[in-house]
């Protein structure tokens, strides 16, 4: 397998933060957005580095004792290694150790992969919301976790 390091995210990282956006999103997060929200003490943000790049990242907000986790992208050439399943596992710890006891997230309707992945981790499908993505226009499928019962 390969040798991969998962660490909260830095400044330094954005420019390769931006090339992991823009490879998985049609809507991406700009540089401005990324810059602001590692300012931000509820925002809490991991990225995953292979041979000195960023090639992953997964980010929450934390909104008192729940965590709404806003972005989860790996560069498409690393897909299918188990390294979202990884970041999403230490998101989880991370939450637990900033006390958050729960997780929220949306994911588009069509992404069965991230939705059989969520799934596998313990969120539950708790409702949709109707067009809540564009290019192209979809549903978001809402997904919530307890993490009272998680052993850490």
């Amino acid at each position: 397998m390969m040798k991969i390091i998962i660490r909260p995210m830095e400044q330094g990282d954005i420019d390769d933060i931006v090339k992991v956006e823009n490879n998985s999103f049609s809507t991406p997060w700009s540089r401005e957005a990324f810059t602001k929200e590692l300012s931000n003490p509820m925002a809490l943000y991991l990225c995953v580095v292979y041979e000195e790049h960023v090639i992953g990242y997964a980010g929450l907000w934390k909104i008192y004792d729940e965590g709404h986790i806003t972005n989860v992208a790996i560069l498409s050439t690393f897909r299918g290694h188990g390294i979202s399943k990884l970041l999403m596992k230490d998101m989880i710890e991370m939450s637990i150790e900033n006390n958050i006891n729960r997780l929220t997230l949306e994911v588009r309707e069509s992404n069965l992969v991230a939705l059989n992945l969520y799934t596998k981790l313990g969120f539950e499908n708790c409702g949709k919301r109707p067009k809540y993505y564009s290019n192209p226009t979809e549903d978001a499928i809402i997904m919530w976790k307890e993490l009272g019962n998680e052993a850490s």
